[in-house]
Parts: structure tokens; sequence; C-alpha cells
């Protein structure tokens, strides 16, 4: 029997780029040739939770537009990618019998579902060994650690402790690489929304999100955002706004499955700042940024309880369940038009405004005193730009049993006359 070739594996899952990759930039640095692999794992396509599937059409295709955009990438570097749909442990196992796999390098993770596949390859992969990198931060948790003994509960204080001396890691030097050793020839599937169990569809022309997936339209959009709109320096004054490609950055969907770097964004912020000027428009951009870090420790931090009722507060959360009530949320069929009208924008093109998703999430907890968790899921299902981290923390934020110390609570009709006077958005989805 002939010795199987030894190999190192590059294990894309939430880090889906060249430029400052990481585990790109490391695996470039051994001898052993490698093969790059990323799995449709059917599990986080098929399963339900709470009533809602684990994900929708909209970040599904999202997703394969990332997956396309990546192959070319690396093929341009004549690195091979093995594409595969399955199980992770058994593609896995099915590479084992192929290749020697030595070491795997890949983005690390913590949440447990994340964990779940890492054990799963862990387990048919015994004897190989790990090189994992924090590439999903902005502030490497090496920083976070010498700063403080624990994540605050509350944001303020971790962005206070955390800027007073902001260090932020260079970009690794991953982009423009190419590989040089032997071309391991491997046979990848053909995966489609059709594959993954979805019918295709059009986009909604009336979308704040018309734009695709991957890292070449991450790099576009900032492009875009920075140097031929110069939309940054007015970020603070629009955020809240709810029509329109450029009232916010958009940022956040290549954010979320890494086609996109933070530390990336983070020095582009600080190249236009010393070109065009700084203000506190440019500055908001990275205290959003820091906002994105904070739930990430928090879910570091607490694990799984980030998922439980009574949230990382660990407190009574009163909710009752009524179908009715969850159906006419969902459909965009409340008492209330700007609820409504939201939700219609979400199940429509799945995207929906940072101001729309505070008022929906607070309705659904506080109004209709359901519980979070469903909300959360339908979140999880529906939007383009799901990250766990968030999702759940600001799901946690707005019931009461995360990390606010106020029992808050939003009035949709104050809300719909303060950022949607002339009803424009509420007219826009409403309308039929």
């Amino acid at each position: 029997m002939p010795e199987k070739q030894k190999i190192n594996i590059l294990w894309f899952t939430k880090d889906l780029r060249t430029r400052d990759s990481e585990p790109l930039y490391n695996i470039m640095q051994e001898r052993l040739p490698f093969l790059a692999v990323y799995v449709f794992d059917g599990r986080d396509f098929g399963s339900k939770q709470f009533g809602s599937r684990k994900t929708g059409k909209y970040r599904a295709r999202f997703l394969l537009e990332t997956i396309e955009d990546l192959k070319e990438s690396l093929n341009k570097r004549n690195i091979p990618f093995l594409i595969r749909q399955g199980t992770t442990g058994t593609v896995f196992k099915e590479l084992s019998g192929e290749f020697d796999i030595v070491k795997i390098f890949c983005q690390q993770e913590w949440t447990k579902e994340e964990r779940d596949k890492e054990n799963e390859i862990r387990n048919v992969l015994p004897m190989a060994g790990w090189e994992k990198s924090y590439s999903q931060f902005l502030v490497h948790p090496l920083f976070v650690s010498r700063t403080m003994d624990k994540i605050p509960m509350l944001f303020t204080a971790f962005r206070q402790k955390v800027e007073k001396n902001l260090l932020i890691r260079p970009e690794f030097a991953s982009g423009n690489i190419s590989y040089d050793k032997a071309m391991i020839k491997v046979q990848s599937d053909e995966v489609t929304l059709g594959s993954l169990g979805y019918e295709d569809f059009e986009t909604d022309n009336r979308t704040a999100f018309p734009f695709g997936g991957g890292e070449t339209q991450a790099l576009n959009r900032l492009k875009s955002y920075f140097s031929e709109t110069r939309n940054v320096s007015s970020y603070k004054e629009t955020r809240n706004g709810l029509t329109g490609i450029d009232y916010s950055s958009k940022f956040s969907a290549w954010l979320s499955d890494g086609s996109l770097s933070a530390v990336t964004v983070y020095h582009e912020i600080k190249k236009y700042e010393q070109e065009s000027g700084s203000n506190e428009s440019t500055y908001w951009l990275v205290f959003e940024l820091l906002w994105r870090d904070f739930f990430r420790y928090v879910s570091m931090e607490y694990q799984d309880l980030i998922f439980r009722k009574n949230g990382i507060g660990k407190k009574e959360y009163v909710w009752e369940h009524d179908d009715e009530l969850i159906r006419k949320w969902k459909q965009g069929t409340t008492d209330s038009d700007f609820i409504n009208a939201n939700m219609i924008e979400l199940n429509k093109t799945g995207w929906m405004s940072n101001r729309g998703r505070q008022n929906v999430a607070s309705y659904f907890c506080k109004v209709l005193k359901q519980d979070w968790r469903t909300g959360a899921a339908y979140f999880e299902e529906l939007l383009i730009d799901y990250d766990v981290h968030s999702n759940y923390g600001n799901w946690m934020y707005l019931a009461g049993v995360g990390n606010d110390n106020r029992d808050r609570i939003f009035n949709p009709e104050k809300q719909a006359e303060m950022y949607d006077p002339n009803q424009e958005f509420i007219q826009l989805w409403l309308q039929n």
C-alpha cells in the first residue's frame, strides 16, 4: 500500500478571505503542501430551532457567492480548494483516507455548534496538530487580557479600558502571496441553492442591501464608502437611517462571514483620517467595531449562557407563548405600522436597519412578551449578516437578560416619528 501524502489543511469557516488572513499567512510559511477546505454542513441549512430554519435563502445565497469568490481568489494564487457538501466529520474522514493530515490551520471558535464540528474532526484525526487564529477580532485577546481581568458587563467600561492604550495589529501580508508547492488534485462538489434545499429567487429592488457576497464585493464597498463617496465622514449623522444603501456602511454582512476583516476596516479608517481628516463619524465607525468585539468577548466569557432563557445576567425572564402573536410579528401584521414595515423588509430582503432591529426586538420581548430566543432564531434564519455573537448579544440586551442594567423599551410610534417623520420607510414596505 503506497504511503499517503503528508499535507496540512487550511479549514475555512467564518474567515472567507485572502486579505488579512492569519491562517493563510501561517500555513504558507510551512514546508508541507496544503489543501484549503470548505464544508457546506447540512446541519447549518436543514435543522430547525424555535420554529425557524438555521439558515434562510438570503444568507445561503450570499454564502454561495462568497465561496465562489474565494475559489477564484485562491485559484489566482494556485491554491487548491476543496468544496464539499456533507457533514464536517464525514468530509474530514474521507480526507484522512486519502492524505496524511499533519496540521489544521483555522480560526478559533468557541460557540457550541462550531465546537461540535471541531470535535468531529478531532475524533477522525486524533493525531493532527492545530494552529488557530483569533482573526475575527479587532482588538486581539492578548491585548484585552492584559487590559482587564474580566469582561465588564457594560460596554462603556469595556470600551474605556480598551481605548486607553489601544493597539491594533497590522494586517497580515496574505493578500498577494502565491502558492508554489506541488498542486494537490481534488474534485469539489457542485453546491447550489437547489442542492442546499432552497428555490431560486429574485432580489427585491427596494432592498437597502443589494450587494453580493464575497471579498471582492466587500473591498469594493470599502473603497466606495471611503474614497469614492466619502460617506464615512457623515456616518454618525446617517447611521439611524432606514432606506437606501448609504445610510450606513453595510460592512456587517462581509464581517459576519469573514470575507472582510475588522482590522482591515480599522486601518482603512485610519488611512482615510490621515488623508481627509478625522471627525466624530470616523470615530463612530471604530466605536461600532468595538461593540462587535464586545459581544464576541461576552460570548467567549459566558459560553452557552448566551443561548439560555435567563441569559448571562441569569435574570428571571417572564414570557408567554402565543403562536398567533408570533405569527403576526413574523409576517408584519401587528398593530404597529413601523414594526410591520421593518418585518416585511426583513422577510422580502434579508436585511433590516439597526434602528429597526432594536425596535422589533424590543416589541417582541416587551410588548408581545414572547420568548426572546424565538425572535433571535428568526433573525438567525433571515438576516444576511447574521452573526451568532452580535445576534444573541443584542437580543439578550433588549430582553433585559444581557449586558444592560436598565429595563429599556422602545416606543415604536415615537421611534417612527423621530426616524421616519414623512413615513417614507413605512410607505415603501406597506404599499403592497
